[in-house]
């Protein structure tokens, strides 16, 4: 046995925890309690929390952007980082139990901050032609990480922009990668956000990401299938695991799962496992009997 497995019992930041959630929380409820086990037998939650230790109190934000309204970071997080929750334990599990042994562990929730001129590489340009092309700023912030260029748009600004990236001269982004879906819960207001990845074949392989959040509570999106017609099958997956609709388009039905399935998938707060599946008697109709999208 380590040192650190061993009954410190009563010492500063005890690490072991008769009454660990990591053994006897909600996920485990058939596990015996463990507070009758001695020596060897306690169970040990490493954390990376000290006893009594004064919590830092973040920053309140300034300015527009993502996270907009959270706290940004202080000593010790990337510069410009906006802390928009915190995650605890091993996977961030946010309901039932830990099972990992690290349901102690407690680390920030980091979303990049908007980023400040010059944004490098060609990334100055695409911004400074794209409200040329627009006549105004409908980006509300510009976000730089990890070598990505990300501008966030209203809702109401995203075909106006969508077209201009396509079509002006000086953009040229003519292929819609993909539409990708992400939950993010703590973002009162802005829970649902739809990401669209942008390729410029006429200059030489440009990329640029354009995301969209809408609230829980009311999320609609203005389809680009008028701009971008590849984006058809992505709306429709983006619906059918997050929830987001999008409007001025037909056929918005499920892609992946079945018609009349409950909830989407792939949000955080959809349940995981338990989740009753039969395909008992399942029948593929005839061609001329099966659904049509035209």
């Amino acid at each position: 046995m380590s040192e650190q497995d061993k009954d410190t019992s009563g010492t500063t930041g005890d690490p072991v925890r008769p009454e660990g959630a990591g053994l006897t929380g909600t996920g485990n409820p058939d596990l015996p309690p463990v507070s009758g086990l001695q020596g060897e037998q306690r169970p040990v939650e490493r954390t990376n929390v000290v006893a009594d230790a004064p919590s830092a109190t973040p920053q309140q934000s300034s300015g527009q952007g993502p996270g907009d309204g959270t706290t940004r970071s202080t000593a010790g997080d990337p510069a410009g980082a906006v802390v928009v929750g915190e995650r605890t334990g091993m996977f961030g599990a946010a309901k039932g139990g830990d099972t990992s042994g690290y349901g102690g562990l407690r680390s920030p929730i980091l979303f990049p901050g908007a980023a400040e001129r010059p944004y490098g590489s060609y990334f100055d340009e695409v911004v400074d032609y794209l409200q040329d092309a627009t006549g105004g700023t409908p980006v509300r912030s510009v976000v730089v990480d990890r070598g990505e260029l990300t501008l966030h748009v209203a809702p109401a600004e995203l075909p106006s922009v969508m077209q201009a990236l396509r079509d002006d001269p000086r953009l040229r982004f003519e292929m819609c990668v993909s539409v990708s879906g992400v939950h993010h819960p703590q973002q009162v207001g802005e829970e649902l956000h739809a990401v669209y990845h942008l390729l410029s074949i006429t200059h030489g392989g440009r990329r640029v990401r354009v995301e969209v959040a809408v609230p829980d509570a009311d999320p609609r999106i203005p389809s680009i299938v008028h701009v971008y017609p590849a984006a058809d099958w992505h709306e429709r997956e983006t619906w059918d695991m997050f929830g987001i609709l999008f409007e001025g388009r037909p056929d918005l039905t499920r892609i992946l799962m079945p018609d009349d399935w409950p909830g989407h998938p792939q949000r955080k707060d959809y349940p995981l496992g338990g989740v009753p599946v039969e395909y008992k008697g399942g029948t593929v109709p005839p061609p001329d009997q099966r659904r049509s999208y035209s």
